[in-house]
């Protein structure tokens, strides 16, 4: 059994250009109280034969978690597209 469950996820701002920020709302609940922040990453696969077109786009820690629902915003610029180009 997991402690968290995500319930939800909307892009907002959908469409938007290649460009823009990403801006995700995500929505869970925590089932027991956690010890440790929850760390939430945005990567953005840049092919799916090759990770090392993989972008880290943003990575934050939230907490403490308690039981209970919660939402936040998570937000980070869009992925360089030089790095994409393949040669």
């Amino acid at each position: 059994m997991s402690a968290v469950n995500i319930t939800n996820i909307t892009f907002l701002d959908n469409p938007a250009s290649f460009l823009s920020p990403f801006q995700f709302e995500i929505s869970y609940e925590c089932l027991a109280a956690l010890k440790d922040d929850l760390e939430w990453k945005l990567i953005y696969v840049g092919s799916a034969e090759d990770e090392t077109y993989d972008q880290l786009l943003e990575s934050v820690l939230v907490g403490p978690v308690n039981v209970g629902n919660y939402r936040f915003v998570l937000q980070a610029d869009p992925p360089d597209p030089v790095p994409l180009q393949v040669s």
